[in-house]
């Protein structure tokens, strides 16, 4: 089992978000996690980081903020160079995909969770 390191933008200290079981179920599956939120705290053993990680070998960003909340992080994804970015439902932003895709950066739409479950992660 292969780590990508994984950024979750979007991180909630709540059980019943996605972003929370997100974050167990890639923990469970190996992955190293960063997790980003506008909010402080803790998910299980990660602390929430609220300013944008200047940590380079991210291998994949999942999202799981709506395309307004995603303005102040375009420039910054470009410049992570991630392998991909996940947009789960709900998250979907076809100009951000654009400037990505543009820069050599996979784009899927998709959920992380089911992504996981089935082996495509």
């Amino acid at each position: 089992m292969e780590n990508k390191r994984t950024l979750v933008i979007g991180a909630s200290m709540n059980p019943a978000r996605y972003s929370y079981l997100a974050i167990h179920s890639l923990q469970k599956h190996g992955n190293e996690v960063v997790a980003l939120a506008k909010r402080k705290g803790n998910i299980a053993d990660i602390k929430i980081q609220t300013e944008f990680p200047g940590t380079k070998n991210i291998h994949t960003v999942t999202m799981y903020v709506g395309e307004k909340r995603q303005l102040e992080y375009y420039n910054k994804l470009v410049e992570l160079k991630p392998k991909r970015v996940i947009f789960n439902p709900g998250a979907e932003n076809n100009e951000l995909a654009e400037v990505l895709e543009n820069k050599g950066i996979e784009v899927i739409e998709a959920c992380t969770l089911v992504m996981l479950s089935t082996g495509q992660y």
